[in-house]
């Protein structure tokens, strides 16, 4: 479970260094496994502007830039195609190590004409697979400044060790809140930490989606609601700094959205492109011999004892392991499904063992997903599409009954000196 340093402040008010808080993570039994400063590698990037640029004598498709770091005109040969005059970009001087293509940067003659350093790309930096042109940052981003600071690189990743039976620590809030418990800080409420005035279901309009479950067993209850009308461009920078930052590919704002809760809240969703679907979805119990492609592009043979989220025509998802192809959401996508299910987590681990595939979300949810927080994470995760794609919402449709009936555990309090080693007053221990 990766998370960075300000992501855990999104959800823990705390003024501990960041040594105490690994101690203290370690210490309530979240062993660290590791931290990484990501920025450290991209100490020596400055940010620079592109003065002029013009074509190279001895080469088409290189041009000549003089480009100003923060202490005058410095010459660049430069291939991208999007470098130009006035443009605001990455600089790396000579000596300086590029980790995405493993070279040291030294003063060289390309064609004839000395290079004094290099204009990077994303893929170059290691933060994206964008390597069609240099990276273009704000007219006003600061010249001269390092780039890592500027761009909120320098965020600690830390890397812990959940075990099986640790569920509600694989999602930061967990994390935090073990943290707030262990008197390192308070949990902020969930709405301030998401900056939103309410967490209460979206009210929307027109009519629910038709959803239903056949299969109370594997699936007790499946929430949903649509969202019409959105567009699916990028997610926002902060979003896709901290999704890159623990290793998963930003994709699009919807893809997105579900990849950020799941790690944000251990709250599995997936989100369907209602195009692509024939008639309502229905939970149930797959039928020996069907098959589904998933996103991962691979195929599975299904069998009975496996839940899947189905409409009239295919299977669309094996359950709370992975979608599949057809109706994953695209850049064309303009109206949405929102699934937020409570899959048994026993049927979970057998279907994912017998079919050798594994997910973030199987991770979450054969460990056991929170059943009391579908309303919540159905509405987070529609006020975050609305809020970053638009549109407009239905009414929420909710099938079948989670299994929130409270438990009740016989507890003698001796056992805390007898297995515990530590005397406790009773009063105290409650």
């Amino acid at each position: 479970m990766k998370f960075t340093l300000d992501w855990l402040k999104q959800h823990l008010a705390t003024d501990a260094p960041l040594a105490t808080i690994v101690e203290t993570l370690t210490r309530v039994g979240l062993e660290v496994e590791g931290v990484h400063n990501p920025g450290e590698a991209l100490a020596a990037f400055t940010v620079a502007r592109v003065l002029t640029a013009e074509r190279h004598p001895q080469a088409d498709k290189l041009q000549v830039l003089s480009v100003d770091a923060g202490n005058g005109p410095i010459q660049v040969v430069c291939g991208a195609p999007n470098a130009r005059a006035g443009l605001v970009g990455v600089f790396g001087a000579p000596g300086t190590y590029v980790p995405g293509a493993d070279i040291t940067l030294k003063v060289a003659s390309i064609r004839g004409v000395e290079s004094n350093g290099m204009m990077c790309s994303a893929r170059e930096l290691k933060l994206g697979e964008e390597h069609d042109g240099i990276i273009e940052l704000p007219a006003d981003a600061p010249v001269g400044a390092r780039y890592a600071d500027y761009a909120g690189l320098v965020d600690p990743v830390i890397d812990v060790a959940i075990t099986p039976n640790r569920q509600d620590c694989m999602g930061v809030r967990g994390i935090a809140r073990d943290l707030a418990a262990a008197g390192l800080g308070t949990l902020k409420p969930l709405a301030e930490a998401y900056r939103m005035a309410t967490l209460e279901p979206v009210v929307g309009d027109g009519t629910a989606p038709d959803v239903r479950t056949d299969d109370p067993a594997g699936c007790p209850a499946f929430y949903a609601q649509a969202v019409s009308g959105v567009a699916n461009g990028a997610s926002p920078e902060w979003m896709r700094r901290r999704l890159a930052a623990i290793g998963q590919k930003p994709i699009s704002a919807l893809v997105d959205i579900t990849n950020f809760v799941s790690v944000d809240l251990g709250r599995p969703l997936h989100v369907y492109d209602r195009a692509q679907l024939s008639g309502g979805l229905v939970a149930r119990r797959a039928h020996d011999g069907e098959t589904m492609t998933a996103l991962n592009g691979k195929s599975y043979a299904l069998d009975a004892g496996m839940t899947v989220i189905a409409d009239d025509t295919q299977v669309h998802d094996i359950a709370g392991i992975m979608g599949g192809e057809a109706s994953g959401v695209s850049a064309a996508t303009t109206d949405v499904l929102i699934e937020c299910a409570w899959f048994d987590p026993d049927q979970i681990a057998r279907t994912g063992q017998k079919l050798t595939l594994t997910s973030d979300a199987r991770q979450r949810f054969e460990r056991g997903v929170d059943p009391a927080f579908l309303d919540e994470g159905l509405a987070l995760a529609t006020r975050l599409v609305m809020d970053l794609c638009g549109g407009t919402a239905s009414p929420v449709i909710r099938a079948g009954t989670p299994p929130t009936t409270p438990r009740v555990v016989r507890y003698d309090p001796r056992l805390c000196a007898t297995l515990g080693g530590l005397s406790v007053a009773p009063e105290r221990q409650a």
